[in-house]
């Protein structure tokens, strides 16, 4: 079982995916949590490239085919083989960001961004994904907020840089791939920011799926 979070910058998708896999191995699932960019050692070099905003110049393409590259890698060495072992995995990031990133809020292009992330995942999609939405207004006031208080990562990223039409882009992106995939992707407001309530309906959205496909312990 293949379960991913996604959502604009600063909706809180970290926090809730966290919550959400140590919800699932409190009360008995086997479960890898991980991440996107930087789930493996190699990922993490290329998230120091794809992040830095030392690397203002770097090409639209060139951004996307360096995600496809670490989610090659992420498959291959983590989540590939912890799905073949059995073991529920929980991802902060997958390809949907890349399709709402790079795809549309950069204009690559979804045929050509979907065709590099069909090699570099072999087709694999999530069972479940959680969409946290929230305003661009909003997250990266968070992410600014965040940053400001001494967070894992002090510097606000090139990503997170870019102005508010842009994460007004792929929020927009984020939510018509929810409309043309409501099996697959589940939406939760995240705006209030109260780690409790998201996490109160993350959790019944989960728990719920996995009971309807009758995934054991």
């Amino acid at each position: 079982m293949f379960i991913t979070f996604e959502g604009p910058d600063g909706c809180g998708k970290s926090t809730q995916s966290r919550l959400m896999a140590e919800k699932l191995e409190a009360v008995g699932y086997r479960v890898v949590y991980t991440r996107e960019p930087g789930g493996t050692d190699i990922g993490r070099k290329i998230r120091q490239i794809v992040l830095s905003n030392t690397n203002e110049g770097m090409s639209p393409v060139a951004e996307a085919l360096l995600y496809a590259a670490d989610r090659a890698q992420h498959v291959f060495e983590t989540i590939g083989p912890a799905l073949k072992a059995g073991y529920i995995v929980v991802s902060d990031r997958f390809v949907d960001s890349s399709f709402a990133y790079q795809a549309v809020a950069l204009n690559v292009g979804m045929d050509e961004v979907k065709s590099a992330n069909d090699i570099a995942t072999g087709g694999l999609k999530p069972d479940l994904t959680i969409l946290l939405d929230v305003d661009p207004e909003t997250g990266i006031f968070r992410v600014k907020r965040s940053k400001s208080k001494g967070s894992s990562e002090a510097q606000v990223d090139r990503i997170e840089a870019r102005d508010l039409e842009y994460h007004g882009r792929v929020r927009k992106a984020y939510l018509d791939m929810a409309a043309k995939e409501p099996g697959r992707i589940k939406v939760v407001d995240a705006k209030s920011g109260d780690v409790a309530t998201v996490h109160s309906k993350v959790s019944d959205i989960v728990m719920g799926f996995l009971s309807s496909r009758g995934v054991t312990k």
